[in-house]
């Protein structure tokens, strides 16, 4: 997935409440109120700084920039967070496999790289809430009448998706009146859809968000219906990594994301790396 999202941001150049139905819609549990300075430190954390790492090939979520200076979404957003703190922010650039050792050692505080919210990830590290999540979404050429997408709608229609992935067992269990057709790799599926052989394209929505916007589909195709966030198929999202056990931290994050949040400079950042809405 790392691969595929550096590749067509470069071709190109939590997320919160996702719509779409009932069923394939998860609650978010909300993070705690962010405690106050001297509460933080009542409760064992007594930094004023935070020290967060990250890796720098995944745009649009962390890379270097033409300048060389380390920017995206995640480094924004750490940044969002000092500053509710009101501590000092640094945010230094480590390997992606040297990421989870860099904060076993103690030489940073917090991991901001998009980890998983995973089995795996929660049996070295403690997560926050998540913070974001990449949603499936349907893609349709521009000119075709549908209103909504729901398996109804789809019955006899004929959707093209990447043979083995998630994407494609999630339409096998809940489209069963569609005709899915499955190809061997994303970009077979999406010029299965730009050339008119399939009425429909279902895959991640980062991913498809480039491709429309991006000068390979062009201009053929949009958005259909709204996002699909099933856990059991798509993942719990991306969490803030911090050391087992360091609960204190944790918790002071979950809150200042929520603030974050609440206040509209998460969706500023959305709208400031990604140039359509994807959930």
């Amino acid at each position: 997935m790392r691969a595929i999202l550096t590749g067509l941001f470069a071709i190109a150049l939590y997320v919160g409440a996702f719509a779409g139905p009932a069923w394939s819609q998860r609650t978010v549990k909300e993070a705690k109120p962010a405690p106050a300075a001297n509460d933080a430190v009542r409760r064992g954390w007594t930094g004023d700084r935070l020290r967060f790492v990250t890796d720098s090939d995944f745009p649009p979520f962390n890379y270097y920039d033409e300048e060389g200076v380390l920017i995206g979404f995640n480094v924004d957003l750490a940044r969002a967070l000092c500053a509710e703190l009101s501590v000092e922010c640094d945010i230094q650039m480590r390997d992606w496999s040297e990421l989870l050792d860099v904060l076993d050692r103690g030489e940073a505080d917090a991991v901001i790289a998009s980890h998983a919210i995973s089995a795996a990830n929660l049996a070295k590290a403690d997560l926050t809430n998540r913070y974001f999540q990449i949603p499936a979404r349907f893609v349709s050429r521009a000119d075709l009448a549908l209103d909504t997408v729901v398996p109804e709608t789809l019955e006899g229609r004929t959707v093209a998706v990447q043979k083995g992935t998630a994407h494609e067992a999630f339409l096998q269990d809940f489209f069963k009146q569609a005709k899915v057709v499955s190809l061997p790799t994303a970009e077979a599926a999406r010029d299965a859809l730009r050339t008119g052989k399939a009425d429909l394209l279902f895959g991640d929505g980062i991913s498809l968000m480039f491709w429309i916007s991006g000068a390979a589909s062009e201009g053929c195709c949009s958005f259909r219906g709204g996002a699909f966030t099933e856990s059991k198929y798509f993942g719990e999202g991306s969490g803030i990594v911090v050391k087992k056990g360091n609960w204190p931290l944790r918790d002071i994050l979950n809150g200042a994301l929520l603030k974050v949040r609440k206040d509209g400079r998460f969706e500023e950042l959305l709208l400031r790396y990604f140039p359509l809405r994807f959930y």
